[in-house]
């Protein structure tokens, strides 16, 4: 994780092992330097995507360092980003300071050091790149908010018949076919939920069909270009490089996948939802390019993330712990009384497993 430099502190207060802020530890200065303008990005761009990798780049410099706590560029760098300085936090005891919104700025930062284009969201800045500190952020936040207690009862129930349909699917063509691949089926899969969820109707039944998760990964490419390699062979690595990481992809090539997702949201969609967004103060098509954005970028992303990591994972961990797991989850779902949310709370364990599948660090209780 990291905080943009512009917005941080030069100096953070040492912490104790417990996680309090000590005080009789003095303050130290943040390691680290950007190196050269134009050539230090361009550096740690290549080291990042080519070089060393993801991990490796992390790692080399937290023993470089002797710090989870350090300065360095992020990508893409020049030209996309015109800032690339940040200040990387690797650890459990730092990272809460990134909820502190009078420390670390939120304005823009949603993919790192650089925007996309609003042409990517109807002409807008949709929540996700806005400041707390703006007043439209919490408008929104509101009606995202106000929008997911209204379907509260739905997730569970609604879930648990997308994976039915899932594991019906994934059976129907190993059977057929002797193998299955797993991450097409969990996207189409994760967009039939996420559709469902937000606009009650099968995708199946309006105007995209069966193209949803395609539209949605086209979309998401162009925009996340700048942060991804396609892991080409090493011939290739320069031209790829100029080619996603130097020049941002123009938003008309998916111009048209964009609006088909709109338009099938906006007309699948409860008035109801609108009429509350004209009643908070948002234009009815402004509330419908941020609610294509949270189910799109931030749910249907999510989940395309997050699904295939968890099942690559618990499928390499063994025997021994798909025991485990089915002991506890049949073991608290019982003492429940079924599937419910407080019963996914109490699951230790299966939630240290899905960390572990993202490799991120359990979420800290902040001051």
């Amino acid at each position: 994780m990291s905080s943009n430099s512009s917005s941080s502190p030069s100096k953070l207060q040492s912490s104790s092992s417990n996680g309090s802020p000590s005080t009789d530890l003095p303050l130290k200065p943040i390691p680290g330097n950007y190196g050269l303008p134009f050539f230090g990005p361009i550096k740690d761009r290549l080291d990042y995507f080519y070089r060393q990798g993801k991990d490796t780049f992390f790692q080399t410099r937290i023993q470089e360092h002797q710090s989870t706590v350090f300065r360095t560029n992020m990508p893409p760098g020049p030209f996309i980003s015109s800032n690339s300085n940040v200040i990387v936090l690797l650890d459990a005891i730092s990272f809460p300071i990134l909820f502190d919104t009078s420390k670390v700025q939120k304005l823009n930062v949603l993919d790192g050091t650089y925007m996309p284009s609003t042409a990517y969201f109807g002409g807008y800045r949709v929540c996700a790149f806005l400041d707390p500190s703006e007043p439209k952020h919490a408008r929104l936040k509101g009606l995202f908010f106000s929008i997911l207690a209204s379907r509260h009862d739905k997730f569970i129930p609604l879930f648990r018949s997308c994976l039915s349909e899932l594991s019906i699917n994934i059976e129907d063509q190993v059977s057929d076919k002797g193998k299955s691949y797993f991450n097409t089926l969990s996207d189409s899969m994760s967009f039939d939920f996420v559709f469902r969820l937000f606009c009650d109707q099968n995708p199946l039944d309006t105007s995209i069909g069966s193209k949803g998760p395609t539209l949605v990964d086209k979309w998401l490419f162009f925009q996340l270009a700048p942060l991804m390699t396609l892991g080409l062979p090493k011939l290739f690595n320069i031209l790829e490089d100029l080619l996603l990481h130097s020049i941002p992809l123009p938003p008309f090539l998916v111009k048209s996948s964009y609006k088909k997702l709109y338009n099938a949201f906006y007309a699948s969609m409860s008035s109801s939802i609108f009429d509350e967004a004209q009643q908070r103060g948002i234009k009815r098509n402004e509330a419908c390019h941020n609610l294509v954005f949270m189910a799109g970028f931030n749910a249907y992303g999510g989940m395309k993330t997050l699904f295939p990591a968890l099942i690559k994972w618990v499928g390499l961990a063994g025997e021994k712990l798909h025991r485990q797991l089915c002991d506890e989850i049949r073991t608290i779902v019982r003492a429940e009384g079924g599937v419910t949310l407080s019963a996914l709370d109490k699951m230790t364990l299966t939630k240290s497993v899905v960390y572990e599948a993202l490799r991120i660090e359990p979420p800290v209780r902040g001051p």
